[in-house]
């Protein structure tokens, strides 16, 4: 089995304007702020292997829910693992058009995490 990497990392925001302010004045992240239908922030570490995004704080997303996003190269196969080892889908496979899918679920003990597939790269 390889090793696999967190690749995504989410903080809910309340205020996403507020929250990117702080992390990017203390500790350099850049931000790019996306308007309708999106309503969603991101950041960047300074490098392409972890970046991450703020979330409104809503129905799914409470403040304290920050969320980890393991990389994957097939979300259904994973997810079928997940089952068979004593975890539960709470989402299944969603496309973010462009960029690339994702799912939720929790391990055994009850955590919620993320599973994120890119996009397959384009040719120009």
């Amino acid at each position: 089995m390889a090793i696999r990497s967190i690749t995504y990392l989410e903080i809910p925001a309340t205020d996403r304007e507020k929250a990117a302010n702080f992390y990017s004045e203390l500790f350099g992240w850049g931000i790019e702020h996306f308007g309708p239908p999106m309503n969603y922030t991101t950041f960047t570490l300074g490098n392409e292997k972890l970046w991450g995004g703020f979330p409104n704080v809503d129905d799914t997303m409470k403040v304290d829910d920050v969320l980890i996003y393991i990389g994957s190269d097939d979300i259904g196969a994973d997810l079928k693992e997940i089952v068979k080892k004593g975890g539960k889908v709470l989402r299944d496979e969603t496309e973010v058009p462009g960029y690339g899918s994702f799912a939720f679920f929790t391990d055994p003990t009850g955590n919620r995490i993320g599973l994120w597939k890119n996009a397959p790269a384009t040719k120009s």
